[in-house]
């Protein structure tokens, strides 16, 4: 009877996640049509790290948006590869659309991004601030859609869910894990529509901010030393009053955020323990739930069909669990066009967030800190 009052229960909440999906389906509309009506002027501020693979199609990408007044503004970062060379020919080639900046050093108490975004939006012009990833790529309307999106919802930040570009196996496996945790636990029509901090959703590939809401939370200053500060930008302009909106980006912006398992380990790493704000008993609490309805599952059934007892409890209602998992991550792949031949290794995707989980646990709490891009990160 226990057995079944358990499955039972971690059915009943994988069907919870299974319907907060569905409303989160209804909820992330596309980007508006937009218009040819003036619009703001933009100020489009790009930080770059050691991005030789990725900046010049990030640029060039920007080159091409259909939009009337908006500016190009990229920062070099302290980058040890070929990203400063390659950046001083995109200038000269852009013929006066873009500045190229050379960073200041990190000072104490900062985060790299947060640091070279503050230096960004000192340079910047624009009554609309968007911050950008250099690993991405846009459409030629997305400027103008994501402008139309954040001036007709009244917000006061916007931010988009790009399509994430994977090329190898590991990233295959565990970037749609991103998504799979947005839509399956954080519904967001309570982003939009409550001022409760803990209801929050950014991606830090694409924010788009009005520049008086930027400054009335001190910006990226706000967030120096948070290493998921795009969350966190979310929670201060709540906490201020303003509104934060999210729309589908998929077919707007791409972006390829790892290119190995060294850069996907590393990188999940990096935030992962910090995205649950280094609170250690939240965080192994929800890597228990994991667990439970992502892997143990798994378990039940293997002990079922080796012992050959095939009943309800035993059997039925752990392969129906996984059903319910599985079709959500095909969901998923569908909605953010993501491999959906992936959605049917869940359990093992779900393996490595909780090894992943154990390193990003182990780097913060031994001391020896995050690693990314030739920087550590010994603070929280």
């Amino acid at each position: 009877m226990l057995l079944f009052v358990y499955q039972l229960l971690v059915l009943l909440s994988l069907l919870v996640f299974f319907g907060i999906l569905l409303m989160n389906l209804r909820d992330l509309q596309k980007l508006p049509p937009g218009g040819d009506a003036s619009l703001p002027f933009v100020s489009i501020l790009v930080p770059a790290r050691n991005e030789m693979l990725n900046i010049e199609r990030c640029i060039l990408s920007l080159f091409r948006q259909d939009y009337a007044g908006y500016e190009i503004i990229v920062l070099d970062d302290g980058s040890t590869d070929d990203t400063p060379s390659m950046l001083r020919k995109l200038e000269v080639a852009s013929g006066g659309r873009m500045r190229c900046l050379t960073g200041n050093p990190l000072p104490p108490g900062w985060h790299g991004k947060a640091w070279a975004c503050s230096q960004l939006a000192c340079e910047a012009q624009g009554e609309l601030l968007l911050f950008t990833d250099a690993d991405t790529v846009h459409e030629p309307d997305t400027l103008r859609k994501s402008v139309a999106a954040l001036l007709s919802s009244g917000a006061d930040m916007l931010s988009l869910t790009p399509r994430q570009e994977m090329g190898s196996f590991w990233e295959k496996l565990v970037v749609p894990l991103v998504y799979v945790i947005l839509m399956s636990y954080l519904p967001l029509r309570l982003v939009s529509r409550t001022r409760i901090p803990a209801f929050c959703f950014a991606n830090g590939q694409f924010i788009l901010f009005r520049r008086d809401a930027y400054q009335r939370i001190q910006g990226h200053a706000a967030v120096r030393d948070v290493l998921v500060e795009d969350v966190w930008l979310c929670r201060v302009v709540k906490k201020t009053g303003g509104r934060v909106v999210a729309y589908d980006g998929t077919s707007a912006v791409s972006c390829r955020m790892y290119r190995s398992f060294r850069g996907v380990w590393e990188g999940f790493s990096k935030n992962l323990f910090a995205g649950f704000g280094y609170r250690s008993i939240g965080f192994i609490l929800l890597m228990l739930l994991v667990t439970i309805f992502y892997i143990v599952p798994y378990g039940f059934l293997a002990a079922a069909v080796l012992d050959g007892t095939l009943t309800v409890p035993a059997f039925w209602l752990p392969l129906v669990q996984v059903g319910v998992a599985v079709l959500s991550r095909a969901i998923i792949a569908l909605k953010f066009r993501q491999p959906l031949s992936f959605a049917f290794l869940h359990v093992f995707s779900q393996l490595m967030l909780l090894a992943i989980a154990c390193n990003s646990l182990y780097i913060i709490k031994s001391g020896r800190g995050a690693s990314w891009k030739g920087r550590r990160y010994n603070f929280s």
